[in-house]
């Protein structure tokens, strides 16, 4: 069977506006490249798969209910426009903070390349010819550990990283194979990059 190729999309920052944590269905605002943007994913034969930590879960700040509502709102408004996410994944952990049984290290949260390898289980894909597009180095990271090359967006955290002010230090597993002003910039270089 033929393998997929997969754009693995950082949510918060990528996708969607930066607000710190997404903890009010109010804050969520669609970067607007990102509806052509994954529109184009749609139309090039590839998977649209958000991969995204929500440690808010394991600091209490909302539930993985809330995740799940806030994706499903998320996916609406860009069935709205013409695009779709094939599957969303997420992290709830958080390794030092948090409640319960979300106290905890794991192979999810990334730089953890735990959400790669159980979409491409998931999803028959190949990950050595697929794509992650993200706003910080750890997503960059994550992608690198498993053969995924990665595009570092100035949305959200990636503006600030680049100016050394960001919440993530760069490292040589984190450095992205292109950078772009935003996903649609980053959609386009990955479909000339396949040519």
């Amino acid at each position: 069977m033929k393998k997929n190729i997969a754009v693995f999309l950082d949510r918060d920052g990528t996708i969607n506006e930066e607000v710190g944590y997404l903890d009010s269905p109010d804050k969520l605002k669609v970067i607007p490249n990102a509806y052509e943007a994954i529109r184009l994913i749609n139309l090039s034969g590839m998977k649209a798969l958000v991969i995204t930590n929500q440690a808010g879960v394991a600091k209490g700040f909302f539930t993985e209910e809330f995740v799940n509502l806030t994706n499903e709102r998320l996916q609406a408004d860009l069935l709205r426009m013409g695009a779709s996410i094939d599957k969303f994944y997420y992290c709830p952990h958080h390794p030092t903070e948090g409640i319960g049984i979300y106290l905890r290290e794991c192979s999810c949260r990334k730089p953890a390349p735990g959400m790669l390898l159980c979409a491409a289980q998931e999803l028959n894909i190949d990950l050595k010819r697929s794509y992650l597009i993200g706003d910080r180095f750890r997503d960059m990271e994550a992608g690198k550990k498993v053969g995924v090359r990665g595009i570092l967006v100035k949305t959200g955290f990636g503006q600030g990283l680049l100016q050394d002010d960001g919440p993530d230090e760069a490292t040589p597993e984190g450095e992205p194979d292109f950078i772009a002003a935003d996903i649609l910039e980053a959609v386009q270089w990955i479909l000339k990059d396949r040519k």
